[in-house]
This record gives structure tokens, C-alpha cells and sequence, in this order.
């Protein structure tokens, strides 16, 4: 399918309390529709889960990570297949990021300058060398529909040096990568809002990355340090330096509070591990906040993890069941846990989807934020 600016993205009902919008993105593998949360897939699969299974959760799409996918299996394979699609057998849409923030994560095993990253792999301390255009070759070769720039992630906190710097390299990259994209009939490239905490450079950085004509923008530089507070601020500040006919995307979010927050804030598509790395620490997204299976006041529990639920998990298995596979270690509570997270944190986003239709997000928001406001924080990764 050739990529139309006029039919990529639709926008079909937009909050009027909130800004809250609801939409669709057309892509060859299948329509979005918007708001969406995607489930992290980072070495080509969700961890646990067949991909019947994911579906079955909700999915519409799925994550890759470009920097694992490049190390292993590697590229030559994943070409020999003709793409992520074909090696996987996963027949819907697909998004890939950068590698960025994994290359950067290296810390001391990687060395930074304005051509890009030198670092040691993580896996046999190999070194290589990821620059936008390479960071290109590389998603072009994976083929996933949509598709992220490289960018420059700092670490918070950060000072408005170090943020301002990696910022503009931010901006010089995303020019890089436009010039290098070879598949922009086919491949969505979204370009990366970043600035870290910082009002001056969230404005900077939007306007800057948001005067290319891309296909989509995504805020990213959150949830890597910073408080929940911070996270909200921003996302609500940046949001409004976003174009209306474009999908807006935050990158790295994955809490029932921080999606219904993010949607009010006008984002359209929202990723996170939180699902499945929660599940094999055997905690479990419920109306009544996270729960932690580990606990023994579940051991004789005959209810399930949430009686509103409608996943598979909840529909044939107990708290005490499942109690009992997370003491043992049991394989099968990562899959189970894994499928009610991920279809919990589905059905929280179509009901805000319907909600905008239907003009009641402001009740449905002021109900979430009752339910879910005081969540703890969880640790971010962007491993899945």
C-alpha cells in the first residue's frame, strides 16, 4: 500500500472538555484504530504469548525493537524472510523504534557524537556503530509499518545543557533520517519530540521536529527517571504543540492511569513493557489497582484476578490458581497474568475510544481518576 497523507490518518471525533480524540491509522497490514495502546514485542514476539493469544487480547499492533532485532537474529535473516511479517507470521501492523534509547542505555559501553553511537553490545561486548542512517537501514530492512527516527534520549534528571544538546541532535538526526528512509511509500517515519523536563525545550523540540511533514510525531524522553507529576506535565504540554491531523504517540507509557491521562491529554497511541514484565513478577492490573498474586491472602481466593474482565485468564481461573503457579514459578503464570494485563489495559482504551464517540470521556475519566490516581509507580524498562 502507498503511504497517502490524506488517508493515513483519520480523525474522527475530537473531546470537547478534554481534547480527547478518537481515530484511525490505515496501514497495509490493517487499520488502528486510535486510541491504541501496542504491546511491546521487543526480540519479535510478546514474551509468553503466542500470537494468537496477543490477538486475542485486543491487539491491533505490535512493537519491535530494532536494536535487539539487529543483534540477533540479525539483519541477513530477517531479510532472507523479506521482513519482520514474514519471519514472525504476524499478519497485522507493526511498529519498530529506533534503537535509540537501548544504544543509550549502554551508558559506559557507548561513546556519542553528532554522527552517532559507538557502543558494546550487551549481549558479547561486540562493538558496532548505529547513526540515523543506519538506524534507517535497519527498520527498512525489518519493514515494520511505522517506523521512529533516531533520536537522542537523556536520562532524567538531566541539565537544561545536556537536554538542549541532545535535543538538537535529536533535530539533526531526524533530517538524517528522512534523507535516508528508502521506504517512505510503505513506511511510516515518525519523527521524536524530546527536551526531557523542560517547558523551552518541549516547545523548541515540537516545533522544530513538527516543521517536517511527516506522517506522525511522538513525545518521547519520558519515563526515564523522572516522577509521575513530571510525566503528566509534560505529556499535557507537549500535547498541545502537536498537529490535530497527525497521530500523536508517546513512547514508553503503559499504566491504566497514565493511558486514560495520556488520552485526555489528546495522544492517540501509547507503548510499555508493563504488561508483560508485571506479569512475570506475578502482579496483575485490576479495577481494584495492581495486585500482587504473590501474596497469601490470595491462596483461597475463588474469584477472578477482575470480576468486570472478559479474558481468558478471568473467565476460567481463580486468584488462588493462579497464586499457586506464580509460588512455583510455573511458566504458565507469565502467560495467564500476561493475557488479562494486556487485554485489561485493551478494554481501558476502547472504553475511552467509545467514550469520546459517544461525548461521556469527561464522566469516564473523572470515574479512572478516582479509581486509579493513587497507583504506585512502576519501574520503567523498555525491555518486554
Amino acid at each position: 500500500m502507498i503511504l497517502s497523507k490524506t488517508d493515513f490518518f483519520k480523525l474522527q471525533t475530537i473531546c470537547p472538555w478534554s481534547g480527547a480524540r478518537a481515530g484511525s491509522i490505515n496501514t497495509s497490514h490493517g487499520l488502528i484504530e486510535t486510541p491504541v495502546f501496542m504491546p511491546c514485542g521487543t526480540n519479535g514476539t510478546i514474551k509468553a504469548l503466542t500470537f494468537d493469544q496477543v490477538k486475542n487480547c485486543g491487539a491491533h499492533i505490535i512493537l519491535g525493537n530494532s536494536y535487539h532485532l539487529y543483534l540477533r537474529p540479525g539483519l541477513e535473516i530477517i531479510e532472507k524472510f523479506g521482513g519482520l511479517h514474514e519471519f514472525a507470521n504476524w499478519s497485522m501492523p507493526l511498529l519498530t523504534d529506533s534503537g535509540g534509547f537501548q544504544v543509550f542505555s549502554l551508558d559506559a559501553l557507548r561513546k556519542i557524537s553528532d554522527s552517532g553511537v559507538v557502543f558494546k553490545d550487551h549481549i558479547g561486548g561486540q562493538e558496532h556503530f548505529i547513526g540515523p542512517q543506519e538506524s534507517m537501514h535497519i527498520q527498512n530492512v525489518i519493514g515494520a509499518d511505522i517506523i521512529m527516527a533516531f533520536d537522542d534520549c537523556v536520562k532524567n534528571p538531566a541539565t537544561h545543557a545536556q537536554a538542549k544538546a541532545a535535543m538538537e541532535r535529536t533535530h539533526n538526526w531526524l533530517a538524517a533520517c528522512i534523507d535516508s528512509h528508502k521506504r517512505p511509500n510503505d513506511q511510516a517515519l515518525f519523527g521524536i519530540i524530546q527536551g526531557s523536563t523542560y517547558e523551552d525545550l518541549r516547545e523548541a523540540s515540537a516545533k522544530a521536529v513538527t516543521s517536517f511533514d511527516l506522517p506522525g510525531y511522538a513525545i518521547g524522553g519520558v519515563a526515564v527517571g523522572e516522577e509521575r507529576k513530571a510525566i503528566e506535565h509534560i505529556t499535557a504540554f507537549t500535547a498541545k504543540f502537536m498537529p490535530d491531523n497527525k497521530p500523536r504517540y508517546i513512547m514508553g507509557i503503559g499504566t491504566p492511569w497514565d493511558i486514560v491521562y495520556a488520552i485526555k491529554c489528546g495522544i492517540d497511541m501509547f507503548d510499555c513493557v508493563s504488561p508483560t514484565r508485571l506479569a512475570r513478577h506475578g502482579a496483575a492490573f485490576s479495577s481494584e489497582g495492581r495486585l500482587s498474586l504473590k501474596t497469601s491472602r490470595f491462596a483461597q481466593d475463588a474469584s477472578p484476578i477482575d470480576k468486570n474482565c472478559l479474558c481468558y485468564t478471568c473467565k476460567n481461573h481463580t486468584r488462588a490458581y493462579l497464586h499457586h503457579l506464580v509460588r512455583i514459578n510455573e511458566m504458565t503464570a507469565a502467560t495467564l497474568l500476561s493475557i488479562h494485563n494486556i487485554t485489561f489495559l485493551m478494554a481501558i482504551t476502547k472504553k475511552c475510544r467509545q467514550a469520546i464517540i459517544e461525548g461521556s470521556f469527561q464522566q469516564l475519566f473523572e470515574h479512572y481518576s478516582n479509581q486509579y490516581q493513587n497507583e504506585a509507580n512502576i519501574v520503567y524498562e523498555k525491555n518486554s
